[in-house]
């Protein structure tokens, strides 16, 4: 068969009896290098013309990128000119470092340094592969000729940086494809490149250990990034940084234990695009480093501003569900969540530590509205409707409500098939329990106290007549109801009824919602009015007007 796993073999993870990376954690942000310019661009399908690099650039550096990766001059003559007019509009913002791109051939080497003519400052990254796949099957070589191309490699660098003694130059190594790198020649390489720049003497190196291809689960690359660390030559004069890839869906979970295990410094992108399914995405990996109250040194406030920029200039939509970002990952559907959203919510007190139910991360801090966390479908429940209602319309129902009126959304999404907005939520209360039946409208009332409760007269009716009822019981809403059960020669009982206070100051300040009872059957109703009795008593008249036809009331 054309699927078959035996064609393949797990991956063989080093010895490190010894790991210490499993007992750290993360309490600080590492040093971040976007490299949506490069990376990013060289995976996508049309790459970005010079006004979408200057966007992406730009937003790159209000987010708070201090390193920015710009491309790779040598290789295209795009990179090259974006470069250029970068350093010759004098685009780079003093406290931003850009990073470029070479291979470990003197040619090219050469073209890089003339792109960064001029640069105050700048971070050229030097690669070629080390792995045991690639020395063999693509370029043919021992483990002594890949060595010595990156010796050379280094070596140009040292000798072109002399030629520009006004830039401040860091050098970047990376062993490319260092997780399909036997750890002890990786460690070997690595060695080699640092005995030529003799970081211990002044000059700033950052070595990279790339996953460019995920082959293992995150906590074996640990280990390789742990082990090798450990055996480097001049290890605190150098940063180390971290660039992982997505093959196997890690690349955050591999750059985070990587960096408990000794890395300074990670390259990624926004979003996560790059090769084949991705680089670090750094949205992520920030503000899961934001979730944990660390500062990670990045400002992610604006996210709808983050997500239409890289939408713009890469031409690649972001999903629904991306992390922190999508429209729909703050988003319950789901009743039991809503339900515990609401409750959550009320009981929170201002300026309290963040403890929400199904929310890792206040939605308003990446500028997101509280409108997006509750959203209504089939799937729902009560406590969704009721604190959409509660959110926008400032109408809270009893539970009892809560129940009858999620039934009645729910009816109504499973006919649509889709999702209910508030506006429709807030139209089918309308519909189904404020709206007045016809000629039941509340006209007038009196209560008037007694010894044993209260004396009521209630008049309702419509446009040319009215009708006037009276009663004596405890209340008003019980002395109506036996009146009304006179008047029919119907029982009918009152099963619970509920009032709230609306906003003060309003027109109306009042909802009151009923259920009543008449010949074993249930009627609900609402209605808002400017005091509590009115509105009580509309929502009875409301209630038994949805049983009993006026008629019966004319003629009784």
């Amino acid at each position: 068969m054309s699927f078959d796993h035996k064609k393949y073999q797990a991956f063989k993870p080093i010895k490190n009896p010894n790991r210490r990376w499993p007992d750290t954690t993360i309490n600080k942000a590492p040093r971040w290098c976007a490299v949506d310019l490069r990376d990013g661009n060289q995976a996508l399908v049309n790459p970005m013309s010079v006004e979408q690099k200057m966007r992406l650039f730009e937003l790159l550096v209000a987010v708070g990128f201090k390193e920015i990766e710009i491309g790779f001059p040598a290789a295209s003559q795009a990179d090259f000119d974006f470069c250029r007019k970068l350093i010759d509009e004098n685009r780079i913002p003093a406290d931003v470092t850009i990073q470029v791109l070479t291979q470990a051939r003197e040619e090219i080497i050469a073209k890089t340094f003339d792109a960064l003519k001029g640069v105050s400052a700048a971070i050229v990254h030097v690669y070629n592969s080390t792995s045991k796949t690639q020395r063999e099957q693509v370029f043919a070589m021992d483990k002594s000729g890949i060595k010595a191309i990156a010796v050379a490699g280094a070596t140009a660098l040292q000798t072109h940086a002399k030629h520009y003694p006004e830039t401040n130059w860091t050098f970047q190594y990376s062993p490319e494809s260092f997780t399909g790198t036997e750890v002890e020649f990786a460690v070997e390489v690595i060695n080699a490149v640092i005995d030529v720049w003799q970081p211990q003497n002044g000059q700033k190196v950052i070595i990279n250990l790339p996953s460019t291809v995920e082959m293992s689960t995150p906590n074996v690359f640990a280990d390789q990034v742990e082990w090798v660390l450990d055996r480097i030559n001049q290890r605190k004069f150098i940063t180390a940084c971290l660039h992982t890839h997505n093959d196997r869906g890690c690349a955050v979970a591999s750059a985070e234990l990587g960096l408990m295990a000794g890395a300074d410094r990670v390259e990624g992108t926004l979003m996560g695009n790059g090769e084949r399914t991705g680089n670090t995405d750094l949205v992520t990996m920030a503000m899961n480093l934001y979730s944990q109250g660390i500062n990670p040194n990045l400002d992610m406030s604006d996210m709808a501003t983050i997500v239409a920029t890289v939408e713009a200039c890469t031409e690649i939509a972001t999903h629904p569900r991306h992390p922190y970002a999508g429209d729909l990952v703050f988003t319950a559907f789901s009743g039991s969540h809503q339900d515990a959203i609401r409750k959550c919510l009320q009981k929170r007190q201002e300026n309290s530590l963040w403890d929400v139910a199904y929310l890792p991360i206040e939605p308003m801090d990446v500028g997101r509205n509280y409108e997006e966390v509750v959203r209504i479908n089939s799937q729902s429940g009560k406590g969704g409707v009721a604190y959409i209602l509660e959110r926008d319309y400032n109408i809270t129902l009893p539970r009892w409500l809560q129940v009858s009126f999620s039934k009645v959304v729910q009816a109504a999404t499973e006919k649509t098939g889709g999702e209910i907005n508030s506006r429709g939520i807030r139209q089918l209360f309308e519909t189904e329990y404020l709206s007045i039946t016809q000629d039941w409208k509340l006209l007038s009332y009196d209560i008037h106290k007694t010894s044993d409760g209260v004396d009521s007269t209630v008049e309702f009716g419509g446009d040319s007549f009215s009708i006037a009822l009276k009663g004596s019981a405890k209340g008003a809403v019980e002395a109506t109801a036996t009146a009304l059960s006179n008047r029919l020669g119907k029982k009918i009982e009152v099963e619970a009824y509920d009032e709230f206070a609306l906003t003060a100051g309003s027109a109306a300040n009042a909802l009151a919602c009923i259920c009543v009872v008449i010949d074993d059957s249930k009627y609900v109703a609402a209605a808002i009015a400017e005091d509590t009795t009115a509105a009580t008593l509309q929502a009875l008249l409301s209630a038994v007007g949805k049983s009993v036809a006026l008629s019966a009331v004319q003629v009784a």
